[in-house]
């Protein structure tokens, strides 16, 4: 319930509750079955069975269980108990399954965050009594106590408040506590940092005291909203996620066009059903690549680990290549561009700016030093952070300080006086006054007036300014109007929550890789735009956009508009959802960083969400993608840089495997087609497809990263995966390879085989060119220049993966309980070279390929 627009008096009667004794225990009751807890609800949960059907989904694996089937039954009615291909099938299919089932729901964590932040109790007045009881028993109404140190335990309407300021950084994105004031009335529309009047569930009470009644509970809070829209918001598809769902269509359909077209011609040609069931099933084999999905996993797996040493934690797999194809990011200002902490920049006097470390700036900082109640202990200041900046850049510790000049006053601040006043004892019969606050106010007090223009020139670049004045006396004045008059104007400090010192550099190589960087942030526009100049994120021809602007801005307007903006300032967490879909809707690939509850929903929503990790809180990592370790802006350059290269190497590994799986479907169809015994057994292709493909495949995916990958655009989501010029060359590589298995089969059938209707040597050949072609054709996918310029021995594991094949592949060959169940014959040494001559050829037709596109090159 808004009500920030009623005055507390109109509040308490909209509310039906009492501004002194609060509500009625009878009344709670009804409010409670109204209502319900004050607290967030659960998302809903699909049950473990769902979550395991739908990882069977996926196309690909609706033709490998079609095919499964198919091999099974053909086995049963042919009753030769040879059942391991549908075997080997389905334990590849309930694998991936596994796997996928694992995965944990970001959603579901993130509601256990939020509900961890919950305040545990609450004080409250019913029936004209003071109780402590549960936060979750309080209900809209409730007439709640609050004091420094508080959690608040709903989203309050302020009746009462003393000094009272409130921690809301984590929700609006501001780094300063929020001042807050009963008798402050705003407008509905306000922007959630600026309604001083109220106080957001599960923030902080930073000073004084207040009392308010509770005008929203549970899910209706501001951040229940916000754990609504992160369980409403659906995680996108990643970009490679896309490509790879499009690449399983198109194969499997592509499968099952062909056995179609066999099982037709078959038909014509009088061939029995069940034989073309069994063609049919080597084809399906043939065509899809079964290690694929194993493969781009473990390839990513590995991705991570190196992210994860460079202070990037991946919590989703998928989102390490998304990384890659990131082209917007959007990122937060407070904690994450900038330090979440004010720092003294500037002091400046009558006469202007002096340096900070100059004599006459140490006093002003030690007499601001001594008119602020920050506590030191253990070397760390802790209090207000605009007190804590100047008692940290203060030369002089504050205890050494207090020790010297003890205070025997003070007029504490307040947020309608917007001034503080300590005295101090400088010696038995003498007394300090110092002041110090909003120097429009403060100069008001001083006899020598004050440095307005100073004042407005450092406010014009976001400075926080405060003004410093003091007066020294023999006798303390009895009343607060006198002490705080005569004063002399000292200076004026000057801070700020500085940029972070990599996030400038950071910001330049993301507008050369061809990266959108985008400042969204909770804070006023002044100050995010002076930060977002300083990054250069903000530059000649974009503009600043306010959440107010926004709230007037419908989503199609917006979308049309959103490349004039590089920041948008004074923003609500639907603000930064707006915005992250304006993007998305021109196809761009988002990532979202931020640190606050605020962020979460817009992490959620981006492709994906980088959260921090020192800073950061519980929601915003468990929404998150990915965690920054080091609350560095810069480490996501870093990350992207490491995307980028996965993509690339995950693009060499599918067109590794399709061209081999081209290469046998070429064998299997032209075999039919020429009525030839088949010339590999689905045993055989599936031992091809995830041992000798895969291991080499997995050894493509740790290829180090080009050197030029940040000089690159980002890769378009629209763009396929077989862009450049790879589609035609995994169909010409693919063709060769399988013509050099045919050739293979053909020398083995007609010249060494005793019955060429039962071509066991022939087969054999076949089947020991094609996974020995494909070992050496990895070699050719690691550059698109010459293997030997760079480097045939230049990755030791691709170099271990295809030593590993070769033994392994020799194995089912020459070792006789492997060659039963694989079912071929032992080579001779003459039939062996034909094999490695045969197996060769790749390397040296690509190798020569790659020379004469390199000549037109140059």
């Amino acid at each position: 319930m808004d009500c920030q627009n009623l005055t507390r008096e109109d509040c308490a009667r909209k509310l039906d509750t009492d501004l002194h004794a609060g509500l009625s225990v009878q009344e709670v009751e009804k409010r409670r079955a109204q209502f319900g807890a004050n607290e967030l609800e659960p998302p809903k949960k699909k049950s473990l069975i769902l979550r395991f059907l739908a990882q069977f989904s996926d196309f690909m694996i609706i033709v490998l269980l079609i095919a499964a089937g198919i091999s099974f039954a053909t086995s049963y009615i042919q009753h030769n108990d040879d059942y391991i291909d549908s075997i080997i099938i389905l334990v590849i299919v309930v694998l991936n399954a596994v796997i996928g089932l694992i995965q944990e729901s970001r959603a579901e964590k993130a509601i256990e965050a939020l509900q961890k932040l919950s305040s545990p109790k609450a004080r409250v007045i019913r029936s004209g009594k003071e109780l402590e009881i549960d936060a979750a028993d309080v209900v809209p109404g409730d007439l709640v106590l609050l004091e420094t140190g508080d959690l608040v335990p709903a989203d309050i309407r302020l009746t009462k408040a003393v000094n009272l300021k409130s921690e809301e950084s984590a929700l609006t994105g501001e780094s300063l506590p929020s001042e807050k004031s009963a008798e402050f009335v705003c407008s509905s529309d306000t922007p959630l940092g600026d309604r001083h009047n109220m106080l957001f569930s599960t923030c902080s009470i930073t000073s004084g005291h207040g009392e308010g009644i509770a005008v929203a509970t549970g899910m209706d809070t501001q951040v229940g909203r916000i754990a609504h829209m992160i369980t409403s918001q659906e995680a996108p598809q990643t970009p490679l996620q896309k490509k790879l769902a499009r690449t399983g269509r198109i194969l499997g359909i592509g499968a099952l066009i062909i056995c179609l077209i066999i099982f037709i011609m078959g038909l014509f040609q009088h061939v029995e059903p069940l034989e073309m069931f069994l063609i049919s099933i080597s084809l399906a084999v043939a065509a899809i690549p079964e290690g694929l999905p194993a493969v781009v996993t473990i390839v990513l797996a590995i991705g991570m680990r190196r992210m994860a040493a460079k202070r990037g934690i991946v919590r989703r797999m998928p989102a390490v290549e998304t990384l890659g194809s990131a082209s917007v990011i959007c990122s937060d200002k407070t904690g994450t561009l900038t330090q979440n902490r004010m720092t003294v920049v500037e002091v400046q006097n009558n006469s202007g700016k002096i340096g900070l470390h100059s004599d006459e700036a140490q006093n002003i900082l030690s007499l601001a030093s001594l008119c602020s109640n920050c506590t030191v202990n253990g070397g760390k200041v802790y209090g207000d952070p605009t007190e804590a900046a100047i008692v940290t850049a203060c030369p002089i510790n504050k205890i050494d300080l207090d020790a010297k000049y003890p205070r025997i006053r003070e007029i504490p601040f307040s947020s309608e006086r917007k001034m503080m006043t300590t005295v101090h004892r400088l010696d038995k019969n003498r007394f300090r006054i110092i002041s110090k606050g909003a120097p429009d106010v403060l100069f008001t007090h001083c006899i020598n007036g004050g440095a307005a223009s100073q004042n407005e020139e450092m406010a014009s670049r976001a400075l926080r300014v405060i003004g410093v004045a003091f007066r020294d006396v023999d006798t303390i004045p009895s009343d607060d109007r006198s002490i705080e008059s005569g004063l002399t104007f000292c200076g004026l400090i000057g801070m700020i929550d500085p940029p972070r010192p990599q996030v400038q550099a950071a910001v330049k190589l993301c507008k050369s890789a061809g990266i959108r960087p985008i400042m969204i942030t909770g804070d006023h526009a002044a100050t995010a735009s002076a930060i977002a100049k300083q990054l250069g994120i903000l530059e000649k021809g974009s503009s600043v956009m306010t959440g107010a602007e926004l709230n007037r801005t419908s989503q199609a307007d917006l979308e049309k508009s959103i490349y004039r903006y590089s920041v948008f300032a004074r923003v609500s967490p639907e603000h930064k959802v707006r915005i992250v879909k304006a993007f998305q809707a021109h196809g761009e690939i988002v990532a979202m960083t931020g640190d606050g509850v605020n962020d979460a929903p817009a992490l959620r929503t981006a492709d994906i969400g980088c959260a921090m990790g020192i800073a950061g809180t519980d929601v915003a990592k468990a929404a998150s993608d990915m965690i920054l370790t080091d609350d560095n802006f810069a480490t996501i350059v870093t990350a992207v840089r490491e995307g980028r290269g996965i993509y690339e190497n995950i693009r060499k590994t599918v067109h590794f495997l399709l061209s081999c799986n081209i290469g046998e479907i070429l064998t299997i169809f032209v075999g039919f087609l020429l009525r030839l015994p088949s010339p590999l057994l689905a045993i055989q292709l599936l031992w091809v497809n995830l041992v000798t493909d895969s291991l080499p495949a997995l050894a493509l995916g740790v290829e180090p990263i080009p050197g030029d990958i940040m000089n690159r655009k980002p890769v378009k989501p629209s763009e396929s995966i077989f862009s450049g010029g790879m589609g035609y060359n995994i169909i010409v590589e693919g063709c060769l390879i399988g013509s050099l298995s045919l050739l293979g089969y053909s020398i083995g059938r007609l010249w060494f085989d005793v019955d060429p209707a039962s071509p066991l040597i022939g087969r054999t050949m076949a089947f020991a060119i094609l996974s020995l072609s494909q070992i050496v054709h990895t070699f050719n996918m690691r550059s698109s220049s010459s293997v030997f310029q760079a480097g045939l021995f230049a990755n030791p594991r691709l170099v271990l993966a295809a030593a590993v094949c070769i033994f392994l592949q020799a194995s089912v060959i020459l070792f006789q309980p492997l060659a039963v169940i694989f079912k071929t014959a032992v080579l001779t040494g003459f039939q062996w070279l034909i094999v490695v001559l045969l197996s060769l050829v790749p390397l040296a037709v690509v190798e020569l390929e790659k020379a004469i596109l390199s000549s037109r090159y140059r």
